[in-house]
């Protein structure tokens, strides 16, 4: 919901949500493991997921004008 929730702030709409009970297979929560990236390459990511999606619209509505 993190990232819906970014997208309603930056886009400023409130997205239509139908939230259903969680599924079989579904996951509660998850999330990427880079220590190995982290290893190989010294890279760390920089940019926090509300303002990689602040960025993404900000492009967005400038490039579909």
């Amino acid at each position: 919901m993190d990232y819906i929730s970014a997208l309603e702030i930056h886009l400023g709409k409130k997205a239509d949500k139908n939230m259903l009970p969680m599924q079989p297979g579904d996951v509660y929560t998850t999330w990427a493991d880079t220590e190995d990236l982290f290893k190989a390459t010294g890279y760390k990511p920089q940019t926090s997921v509300d303002e990689g999606i602040k960025q993404f619209v900000d492009w967005y509505k400038i490039y579909y004008k």
